[in-house]
């Protein structure tokens, strides 16, 4: 059953459960089934149902194959509470599915949810010259298409007398560049449908920028906010076993507790990691998870993460460290009889890193997807993203500049950010530059003055026959083929012009 990849925008997991649904009505088999002596037509059992729905989410790009059995039959249990599936007998509303030979049906019409109209959010402008220039100000416009990134406009700076900037000017100028970067790799058409501005706060960008150790891991001033002592001994036990602390005492099993110990921990957290605030926001960023997409979802997590309390990101820092590591250790001991450990990995913690405050039916299976994502790619995603810095700080000396120097013409700084494309500009432009490269081979090959004549023709009689359109379109006719040699003068060696001239002087004494 195909699928389509639901884009980033506004209540992107609501448009999810809708398009399970429908894929799941229109693709699951219908049989005949004998039960209690009776016959029923068009159903199916429970465990025929997970077994199809479970690949469905598999090969699902907007899932992935990190999804479980269990996570299907918990899917399924809301669908029955939701009323996508029934009993034969017509009963639905509660999540007593299990995985067994009972009977369900698909109801006359299978319910979609309805997509909320949100009205738009009225803000008042702030009279901060920052503020004043409006972050979204240019999501429509020409210059934005055109990837263009300006902040500040020489106007703003003018009416304000050209005065100093404060450190708050400084950090919304963090949150500006931020900002817009990200709504252009999100390629939503604004990122007010999804984020509200006015709650980002930009000493979290700054700090998050700024305070990190050698490893790139946010140091904390404040150590109230940071791990407790026993739960980072017990996250380093985990991540570097068997090499742990020799003084700890160990016992069968011992690895067991200590992973108890931490998942408790995280679970018992008021809050997940991404916090409940940006819920949609990563969720739209899951819909950029594609394998032509890869390097834009990871720049799109580089800045979203940038937006956490530092207390959080430096948690998720650790905790993606510690669980990236212990998926790839061979020497890490089962910690659960029947699941792998990259599998119990994702699913003990997928919930502790991004949930929904009202609680979502999908939130579990986004939550995986996002999380194996992270775990694969965690050291580029919470690294320090260096073009960000150098944005900001040219913008901070260009406005500087204006302050010490009024009116001196100094051209405003300009930035070129990736931009999102689809498949097809991205196999065109492949395409392009492979054509431009072996162009440019062959013209080398034309010039070369230091290879023999043999030679030249033998390589560009290889180079004609593994790409005639590109040898082709240099040489379209076989004239201009054979006027590449046809100039070349023949000029004799002179030892054997001397030798000739010697005999033509004996002879004729």
């Amino acid at each position: 059953m195909s699928s389509h990849i639901v884009t980033p925008g506004p209540y992107r997991a609501t448009k999810l459960w809708n398009e399970v649904t429908k894929l799941f009505r229109a693709g699951m088999p219908l049989k005949k089934h004998r039960q209690h002596f009776r016959v029923y037509m068009n159903c199916f059992t429970a465990s025929a149902a997970v077994d199809w729905l479970h690949e469905l989410l598999k090969n699902n790009s907007n899932f992935g194959p990190e999804v479980t059995r269990q996570q299907t039959i918990q899917l399924l249990k809301k669908f029955l509470k939701n009323h996508v599936i029934e009993d034969v007998k017509g009963r639905w509303g509660m999540e007593d599915l299990e995985d067994n030979s009972q009977l369900y049906r698909f109801p006359s019409t299978s319910p979609l949810k309805p997509i909320p109209n949100r009205a738009p959010v009225l803000r008042k402008k702030s009279r901060s010259m920052m503020d004043r220039e409006s972050f979204f100000k240019l999501r429509d416009s020409k210059k934005f298409d055109k990837e263009i990134l300006v902040i500040f406009v020489v106007s703003n700076v003018e009416t304000e007398h050209c005065r100093e900037l404060t450190e708050d000017d400084i950090q919304v100028i963090w949150k500006n560049v931020t900002l817009t970067h990200l709504q252009k790799l999100v390629g939503s058409g604004s990122l007010e449908d999804v984020l509200d501005p006015a709650q980002v706060n930009p000493q979290f960008i700054v700090y998050n920028m700024t305070k990190v150790n050698k490893h790139g891991v946010v140091s904390l001033e404040d150590k109230t906010d940071d791990l407790p002592h026993w739960v980072l001994s017990a996250m380093k036990c985990l991540a570097n076993w068997p090499k742990y602390d020799s003084n700890q005492s160990s016992y069968p099993g011992f690895e067991r507790d200590v992973f108890k110990t931490v998942s408790d921990y995280f679970y018992s957290l008021s809050q997940p990691l991404l916090t409940q605030q940006y819920y949609e926001l990563f969720v739209n960023i899951l819909g950029l998870l594609q394998p032509s997409q890869e390097r834009v979802a990871i720049e799109g997590l580089q800045l979203c993460t940038l937006l956490l309390p530092p207390a959080c990101r430096r948690k998720l820092q650790l905790l993606l460290r510690m669980i990236s590591r212990m998926s790839q250790n061979v020497d890490m001991p089962r910690l659960h009889d029947v699941i792998g450990t990259r599998t119990l990995l994702v699913q003990t913690f997928s919930r502790c890193v991004l949930s929904c405050e009202e609680v979502d039916d999908l939130d579990e299976l986004l939550a995986t997807r996002l999380l194996s994502f992270l775990m694969d790619h965690h050291q580029e995603v919470l690294q320090v993203p260096v073009y960000l810095r150098n944005a900001v700080e040219d913008h901070i000396s260009y406005l500087k500049s204006l302050t010490t120097h009024p009116g001196s013409g100094v051209a405003m700084p300009t930035y070129s950010f990736c931009r999102q494309i689809s498949t097809q500009e991205f196999e065109e432009q492949k395409l392009s530059v492979s054509q431009t490269a072996l162009a440019d081979l062959l013209e080398s090959l034309i010039k070369d003055k230091t290879m023999s004549v043999k030679e030249k023709k033998k390589k560009l009689k290889l180079f004609q026959k593994e790409y005639p359109d590109i040898y082709s379109r240099h040489f379209p006719t076989t004239e201009s083929e054979a006027q590449l040699f046809a100039d070349k003068p023949k000029i004799k060696p002179p030892m054997l012009l001397s030798i000739k001239k010697a005999r033509t002087f004996s002879i004729r004494n």
